[in-house]
């Protein structure tokens, strides 16, 4: 084989090499981008003990002196924290913590949305929703706790539900403050059908649930959990599990249901 050839396989093998190597590393920038991606709402434990304490007693007209702690009607767990979704009587229990502003949030509701739908209407789970407001205290801004509000609000009147969803259907922009307006929120309780009231226009503009929304968000805190969503399923964060699914979900659901 002559010189020249040789040389010319040399190349072509390390053209060949190079190629490979760059797609390697093309791969390993999409999986870090993809992780970077499903985990948008990371809690900034320095900026959230900071507005967190910023804000202790006060309340948003800058007052120093915060409302009561307001329970929304209904709800359940430790402090009356949570918002159910579901039967009493189903036997497994999902709890989720959400931030109306986070868009992972967002991304679980859409793809979970119609299964959740499925297993609380027909007795088989029930779901516990914890309201927070991580991109409140990482970008600024209140419509985290305002949306929050709202959706309590929605609770005292029976809506919870569809509003929650209304609420997701319609999030702006991460870094758009667009919930911090209640005037917007009440727009879109326009969507939910016998929402739109004056007792729901009053809780919404007052703040009636302002101080349980922050109670939740210390909740969230203390619980040492670092991102929404947290969706927790026999203690287990299944968001956490890249391998879930929607209908893995409604498999472990069942299996619970049979045990």
């Amino acid at each position: 084989m002559s010189e020249k050839n040789r040389d010319g396989k040399r190349t072509a093998r390390e053209r060949l090499a190079a190629e490979r190597e760059k797609q390697k590393s093309a791969e390993r920038r999409r999986r870090t981008l993809i992780v970077a991606a499903s985990v948008v709402c990371v809690l900034g434990l320095a900026s959230v003990i900071g507005v967190l304490a910023a804000n202790h007693g006060k309340d948003d007209s800058g007052s120093s002196k915060a409302g009561p702690v307001v329970a929304p009607s209904g709800a359940s767990g430790k402090d009356s924290l949570a918002i159910q979704v579901g039967k009493d009587s189903a036997k497994p229990t999902l709890t989720v913590w959400e931030d109306f502003r986070c868009p992972a949030c967002q991304a679980f509701e859409t793809a979970y949305r119609s299964t959740l739908h499925e297993l609380t209407d027909s007795g088989q789970l029930k779901v516990q929703y914890h309201l927070v407001t991580i991109i409140d205290g990482n970008l600024g801004g209140s419509g985290s706790k305002r949306a929050a509000n709202a959706a309590a609000c929605a609770q005292d009147a029976g809506k919870f539900r569809d509003f929650h969803d209304v609420l997701y259907e319609n999030q702006p922009k991460e870094t758009d403050d667009a919930f911090a307006d209640n005037a917007k929120l009440i727009e879109l309780a326009g969507k939910v059908s016998g929402l739109d009231t004056p007792a729901f226009q009053k809780c919404v503009n007052s703040g009636t649930h302002d101080s349980w929304v922050t109670k939740s968000a210390a909740a969230f805190q203390a619980g040492g959990f670092t991102g929404t969503p947290t969706v927790l399923f026999d203690g287990k964060n299944i968001y956490a599990d890249q391998t879930m699914t929607p209908a893995k979900l409604k498999q472990l659901v069942q299996a619970a249901n049979k045990g």
